[in-house]
């Protein structure tokens, strides 16, 4: 399916996302800009896919490269730069969630942004892209979203969400039926 490959990274991009965070350790702009650049999207679309308001995904997208600033220095890589960023993603936007206490629906408009940066999807991609996720439900989506845009294997994914393996593999699965679902009745 088309948005399976929309932004995942390519192979080899953890050794290049450690070695930015290490360069950030030691004080390189730069280097965050790097990790930004390679990262945004997935971090914006695991963010939104937890708070379904565009706003405070963005909140959190920029929280989450300060904290990475701050915590570069403590990081030791294990080999999974985007598992560690994406735990950040989800322990802030976990806490905004606390803080506020609410979650509202996600727009089909905003949804569709959510893909707004990725030159590579056009916008009637775009538009169909949005009405497949929005076909599925909370956890659905974020475990397709994680797996689609950042690449993670599951069962990074069931440790990030802390949930167990069989559970994401099944929603991971039902999930992929309910987009074929969508996509055949789409044309």
């Amino acid at each position: 399916m088309l948005f399976l490959t929309v932004a995942a990274p390519a192979p080899g991009d953890g050794a290049a996302l450690d070695n930015c965070i290490a360069r950030i350790a030691g004080g390189d702009q730069e280097a965050l800009a790097q990790l930004y650049e390679r990262t945004r999207s997935a971090v914006y679309g695991f963010a939104l896919s937890i708070l379904k308001v565009p706003h405070d995904a963005e909140d959190v997208l920029h929280d989450a490269y300060l904290q990475v600033w701050s915590a570069a220095g403590s990081y030791r890589s294990q080999g999974k730069p985007m598992a560690w960023l994406l735990t950040i993603v989800r322990n802030l936007s976990m806490d905004l969630l606390r803080r506020r206490s609410r979650s509202e629906a996600l727009s089909w408009e905003e949804c569709r942004d959510q893909f707004a940066d990725q030159p590579a999807v056009t916008p009637e991609e775009r538009i169909l892209l949005a009405s497949l996720l929005s076909s599925l439900g909370d956890e659905e989506r974020q475990v397709v979203t994680l797996h689609a845009l950042s690449g993670l294997k599951h069962r990074e994914i069931a440790a990030l969400l802390d949930l167990p393996l069989p559970t994401v593999l099944s929603k991971y699965s039902r999930a992929l039926k309910k987009l074929q679902l969508s996509w055949k009745e789409a044309h």
